[in-house]
């Protein structure tokens, strides 16, 4: 009886490969690290649109690679905006309360 009530109280997904028991959330850090990671990422894409023209060695070369090639400025933005709404859909579903 008692494994009977074991199974009712799992939720499987993709076919049994992933199993849950109901009632369940995922932990507060791995929700956090979802968020965290991608605005990294976000950063990361902002900061670097350029290339690292920073740099003591690349920086004059990435500045002469710029300079021939021209840059993306617009479309870099277009794609930082995709993932700002990717993260605040990402922060919208990882945050709110699921009910059965």
């Amino acid at each position: 009886m008692d494994e009977n009530k074991d199974k009712e109280d799992l939720k499987e997904y993709a076919g049994g490969w992933m199993t849950e028991r109901r009632g369940t959330d995922a932990p507060m850090f791995l929700k956090v690290a979802f968020a965290v990671i991608s605005l990294s990422c976000l950063t990361y894409l902002i900061v670097y649109m350029n290339g690292e023209t920073g740099h003591a060695d690349r920086g004059v070369l990435v500045q002469a690679f710029n300079k021939v090639t021209g840059t993306a400025d617009g479309f870099m933005y277009f794609v930082g905006g995709l993932i700002a709404i990717y993260i605040i859909i990402l922060v919208l579903f990882a945050f709110k309360k699921f009910r059965d």
